[in-house]
Order: C-alpha cells, then structure tokens, then sequence
C-alpha cells in the first residue's frame, strides 16, 4: 500500500490505531519482560544456576533488542515499517516456542534472547517512528498512551504466569505465552506508512555510493550530533538501573519472605501505578509548563529515588506502598524519553536516532541485570543491587542537566506546540547547533 501524504502530522485518524498496534506491542514486549520474574524464579531452580547467571536471560534480550536497533531502523527505511514489525512479531513467538523444549540456560540465552530479543528491535523503532509522524501536539500523550501496554500487561501477566507455571510448569507456560506473542504479527499488520511533506523520512537514493547510501540508512551523522550522543549517555545509565527492579523485584520479595502470589502482586501493583503515571505524565508534558526534556529529567531521578528506597521495604505493606510509588514514577520515563528524543533530532531523523539509542543503551541493558545479580550473589541479599539500580538512574538524570541550554530552556514554550515556534526555520537551526528546542 502506497504512503498516504500529508501536508502535517494529523494528529489522529488512522494514528489512533497505530497507538493501538503500539500499545500492544508495549504489551506483549515490554510487559511480558517485566514480569518475566516468575520465570526467572523458576529457571534458577530448575537448572540450578546462581541469580547472576540466570539474570543474563533479561539482559541479552534487552541488549539484543536494543542492539540490533539500527539494523531494524534501516530496514524500516528501506522497505517500510509494516513488514519489519511483521517479521519481529514472528521471530518473537518462535524464541518462547523453542525456548520451551531447552535443556540448559545456554538454549534460553539463544532462544529468548537472540530471536525474542531480535523480534522486539524489528518492532519498536519502526512502530515508534511512524507514530512519531502521525502525532505533533498530541505526541507526548499518545506516546504515553502506546506504552501503557507494559503496565497494563503486567497487572496481569505476573499472576498469569505464575498461575500457567503451577498449572503447566514453566514449558507448558512458555508455549502459551508463545501464542500470546504470535498477536505481534496483527499489530505489524495495523501499521499504514504514512509521509509527511516537511518531515518524511528521506531514503536514500540508489545513485549513492554503498558508503554513503549504509551511513544514511543507519543515521551515522548523529554520532557527531553532540546533544544526541550526551542524551544517549544519559539513557545507558537510566535503562542499566531502570531494568533492575523488573528482573529483581519478585525473587527480593520472595527472600523477605513474602509467599510467590504475594510477591507476583508487587509486580501487578507496580502495572496498576504505571497505567496512571503514563496518562498522568503525558498529559502533563501536553499542558504543563515544563519542557519534555526537564519533564523527563524530573521522573528519571523521582524513580530513582524509589529505587534506593526499596531495601526499607520490610513490611509487606510498605513494600507494596514502594512498588507502587515506583510503577508511577518509571512509567514516564520511556515515553517521555522518546518524545525528547524527537525533539532533539527532528522527525525526518527520528528512526535512525532510535536505533543508534538503543544501540547504546543496549550497554547498559546488558550490565545492569547481571551486575545486580552478582551483588546479591557477592552479598546474599537484593538491597545492595537497588542501591545500585537507584544510582544509574539519579546518575542519568544528572547527565541529562548537561544538556545544551538544559538551565535556559523557557519552561513555558513547548515544542510540542507549533505555537510557541512560529519559527520553523529557528527550531531546525537550534537543532544543529544544539541549543535547547524547548
């Protein structure tokens, strides 16, 4: 089908379904990652292998998903975001139906994270970048609205899959979850190429030389856009302390002492609070006062200090008062952190930015796990992996203040809103020159 053309974003119409694919590709991602604790739980039993061994599941699936990025965003450019996320749909169910027959941790290294991982970076920067083009003054709250699908998932996931696995053992519960995850494909389906006259994605055109033609398929001249990589930096620390209490957050409350149902609350309780906090911080960056990257800069230290505070949680009710205190504060931090993004390299970039992020983040995806599985296994106890995961998050969101024009940015204009840029031209300059845009 041929890109329908618009003269600006529409901000609606068909973009609401793309929302809706969006928001249950956040879903069947991001939700089953977070409350892949239970499976975690189950996979160090049954294999007999320490927490930091088993916790490089999560994190070669995240870092795989964020390290193939670029390759997703090319190919996206390349021949359009529909089959792409077609193809990643695919690949993600097909890791949970063989990972269900392994026979050793390295099998589910392979098949989780290579194919799922893979699958889910041939999803999110297609997906993500179109919706990008179909919303301009909406964008913050409708970026919000798609990833609300992780929190609402992991209401239910987490008690799901620890009903399937008492029910079926962890095989039986992977091949169901497979078939949950085979629903990406019908999501890929609902994403309708649109382009935007002033800001489509430009594709390189074949005259170009091999060189040229690779470097602009990926987006490469980013790497000398200094505000971009200073923000990138920022996300490697955010996503190492952000991923920990996902892959943690259960077997803590499990070894305070709290029952498996108990525990798999916490992370229902942590969904409950992330639906809110996404409409709640999308609004907000919609009608407030702040810009989004001051926006995104507050969240990324609140949650960090919730981070640093779940050791406190000894009593089964302030645990569950942390988690949900958590669960609002992390759910901004990714939709804001996207729609920052966009701000920063403008639209017409926006997909190759994507994947060089997640390229980068994938080095703090890939650490962070693991290194709070080493703590607890150095110290015998989960405390010190929070304090730990508290403090990349604090620490990127200080970096974010090193920002160009972070302290000067007027905290009434938004650029979310034409308005307050009459000046076109003026916005795509500060761009260049890295002053703040906001």
């Amino acid at each position: 089908m041929a890109p329908r053309e618009y003269s600006e974003p529409p901000d609606g119409g068909w973009g609401w379904m793309v929302v809706l694919a969006c928001f249950l590709q956040s879903a069947l991602v991001f939700g089953v990652i977070r409350s892949f604790g239970v499976f975690f739980v189950e996979f160090m039993a049954y294999f007999e292998e320490p927490a930091s061994s088993t916790s490089w599941i999560t994190s070669v699936t995240v870092a795989l998903l964020m390290f193939t990025s670029p390759l997703a965003s090319a190919l996206g450019t390349q021949y359009g975001e529909r089959p792409i996320a077609i193809t990643g749909g695919f690949l993600s169910g097909l890791g949970l139906v063989l990972a269900s027959f392994a026979t050793s941790l390295t099998q589910l290294y392979l098949f989780i994270g290579l194919l799922t991982g893979v699958g889910g970076a041939f999803i999110f920067p297609p997906s993500l970048a179109l919706l990008a083009r179909y919303f301009s003054r909406r964008r913050a709250l409708a970026n919000a609205v798609a990833f609300s699908g992780a929190g609402v998932s992991s209401l239910a996931f987490s008690p799901l899959f620890q009903f399937l696995v008492d029910s079926y053992s962890w095989r039986g519960a992977l091949l169901i979850l497979a078939g949950m995850v085979f629903h990406l494909v019908a999501c890929g389906a609902l994403l309708r190429p649109l382009d935007v006259a002033k800001d489509s994605v430009a594709v390189p055109p074949e005259g170009e030389s091999p060189g040229k033609r690779l470097a602009s398929l990926f987006g490469l001249n980013l790497f000398c856009h200094r505000p971009f990589m200073i923000f990138c930096g920022a996300g490697m620390l955010i996503t190492a302390g952000y991923l920990i209490p996902f892959v943690h957050l259960l077997a803590h409350a499990r070894e305070t002492g709290f029952d498996e149902y108990q525990a798999a609350f916490l992370v229902s309780a942590v969904g409950i609070a992330d639906i809110a906090g996404r409409i709640t911080a999308g609004w907000l960056a919609d009608c407030g006062s702040f810009s989004l990257l001051h926006n995104l800069t507050a969240w990324t230290l609140l949650t960090g200090l919730s981070v640093l505070v779940v050791p406190l949680g000894h009593s089964y009710g302030v645990m569950l008062a942390i988690s949900i205190f958590y669960g609002f504060l992390a759910s901004a931090v990714i939709p804001l952190k996207f729609s920052s993004l966009m701000e920063i390299v403008g639209t017409e970039q926006i997909m190759g930015a994507i994947g060089l992020l997640h390229l980068l983040e994938s080095i703090g995806a890939l650490a962070g796990p693991p290194l709070s599985g080493w703590i607890r296994d150095a110290t015998g106890s989960y405390a010190t992996s929070f304090l730990a995961g508290g403090s990349f998050l604090v620490a990127g969101g200080l970096v974010l203040m090193l920002l160009p024009g972070f302290f000067s940015c007027p905290s009434h204009a938004s650029p979310q809103h034409p308005e307050a840029h009459p000046e076109e031209k003026s916005l795509d300059s500060s761009r260049q020159n890295g002053a703040c845009p906001a």
